[in-house]
């Protein structure tokens, strides 16, 4: 629900239903359950119990059951990482990927990165897609090729000025193949980084290692790019510094060189002539500085950036946000899934052949974003291995948004483990359970049994829910307003 909803207040319907949730028995413990999940929009219930027991004695030294909680069901956070589908789920996300970001460029023990690392040789690099036919956008100071001045929000803003000549299905295929165009600009890079100090590959992986964090985001035209952190480290990884001749000027070099030096040939079919895929010619790459150091791209504004996109996805182009293809055929029109080839099939009886679900239609999706989506239904036929109508809500994009080098720093699993550890050790704490770290000889068994019961809000639920997240929202931008001059405060806004 929308904060302008909010403001208005709910439907008589949703009023209804929020005052009956009001009313009900263990309202205080359902508000208390959904201020633990974040105010969560589409929380899982659980049903189950827990025993811990003493494991030496077998006493029971705490049980708990959701027979005692409203509804008989517990509520977690969904985890969703989108923001258009859960902002508060999104804004934990946000924060540990602005964290995992910040620690391979600050440094963090805690975090697997030494403090050392700040002084290795790293940039920012955006690397984006070619262009599928001229859209309109705002060269500067000088008007659009429509001869109209945009203003930062117009609609039409990243839409081509000649629909006809734009080319969708090319488009939609680079967004799809755009995983592998990484893939290989990662292993050319090592390998013009070789050539430049006058090594082999062997002796130059021997010396030196690449670190590299990166996460993707829609231009408006709809083409994914990336964003990369990318750090020279030593023969050990952040832990040790790297040699005299890895330099900044190397490593840009080296990373133009990778960028033109990739291509990915995709063979005709169907209607659709053979491709080769390359990135585009609007390489940026900037050294990144030490906060405080004068420079426009610092640790903290990079970190700030990367965080800010991992929660965003096709929905900012005015694509849908959820599967728009036909799940009886996969979206290929026909009666079967896995159609063999020569074999002459009817149409699928659920989408009459069209592919789609009929999400495409809702007037919340552009133009442009449709006929994005259109194209990707329409090229699974052609190209059934690489699960373009599925990932139609995507624009052909099925990469991960977030991902990292092993050796760049820490984990997003190891940053939610050590949140998990630290909820735990408040809940010993209260039950006056012991501490295995302080008590190793009493040790305790704990016996669980859990089982999905569902997800999600009332309407009535939902509406509350919504309050109470702005509510958090707003103490959090309280409390980081306090804490603005702090360093090592959280400063992205899901």
């Amino acid at each position: 629900m929308t904060d302008t909803a909010t403001l208005a207040g709910p439907e008589p319907a949703t009023l209804a239903d929020a005052l009956r949730v009001a009313g009900a028995p263990g309202f205080d413990r359902w508000q208390d359950q959904i201020r633990r999940t974040g105010g969560c929009f589409d929380p899982i219930h659980l049903q189950g119990a827990t025993v811990t027991r003493d494991a030496a004695s077998g006493q029971v030294l705490h049980s708990y059951s959701t027979d005692t909680e409203p509804g008989g069901r517990l509520r977690v956070a969904c985890g969703n990482r989108r923001v258009s589908r859960c902002p508060s789920c999104a804004w934990t996300y946000a924060g540990d990927t602005y964290h995992l970001i910040r620690a391979g460029l600050t440094g963090d023990p805690a975090k697997g990165t030494p403090f050392t690392v700040r002084d290795h040789p790293r940039v920012f690099a955006t690397l984006t897609a070619p262009s599928f036919g001229p859209v309109h956008n705002r060269p500067g100071t000088r008007p659009c090729r429509c001869g109209t001045r945009h203003r930062d929000d117009a609609p039409e803003l990243g839409t081509p000025l000649d629909p006809d000549r734009y080319d969708y299905p090319g488009a939609v295929l680079w967004n799809n193949h755009a995983s592998e165009l990484w893939r290989y600009f990662t292993i050319y890079l090592r390998r013009e980084i070789a050539r430049r100090a006058g090594l082999t590959q062997k002796e130059a992986r021997e010396q030196s290692k690449i670190s590299f964090g990166k996460v993707a985001e829609y231009q408006k035209r709809g083409a994914v790019h990336f964003h990369a952190v990318i750090r020279f480290d030593g023969p050990e990884g952040p832990h040790t510094p790297p040699p005299a001749w890895a330099t900044l000027d190397l490593l840009t070099d080296a990373i133009q060189a990778a960028a033109a030096r990739v291509a990915v040939d995709v063979p005709a079919a169907g209607h659709q002539p053979a491709r080769t895929l390359t990135w585009g010619t609007q390489l940026d790459i900037r050294p990144i500085k030490a906060l405080g150091a004068g420079e426009e791209i610092t640790e903290q504004a990079v970190a700030s950036y990367v965080a800010k996109y991992a929660t965003k996805a096709a929905e900012t182009t005015g694509a849908a946000d959820t599967p728009v293809h036909c799940r009886k055929c996969g979206g290929t029109g026909l009666s079967s899934r896995f159609p063999r080839p020569g074999t002459v099939l009817g149409q699928c009886s659920a989408c009459h052949g069209t592919g789609t679900s009929g999400d495409l239609t809702g007037p919340e999706i552009s133009d442009h974003a449709r006929s994005l989506m259109a194209t990707c239904i329409t090229l699974q036929r052609s190209y059934p291995e690489r699960a373009l109508a599925p990932w139609a809500h995507m624009l052909g994009f099925r990469g991960h948004f977030s991902t990292k080098s092993r050796n760049y720093s820490t984990t997003l699993g190891a940053l939610r483990q050590v949140r998990a550890d630290y909820r735990a050790a408040q809940q010993r704490t209260a039950l006056g359970l012991p501490d295995p770290d302080d008590h190793p000889e009493a040790s305790t068994l704990t016996l669980a049994h859990w089982t999905y019961a569902g997800h999600g809000h009332t309407p009535g639920e939902s509406w509350l829910a919504a309050t109470i997240a702005k509510e958090i929202h707003l103490n959090r931008e309280i409390a980081r307003e306090h804490r603005s001059n702090d360093s090592d405060g959280w400063e992205v806004r899901a």
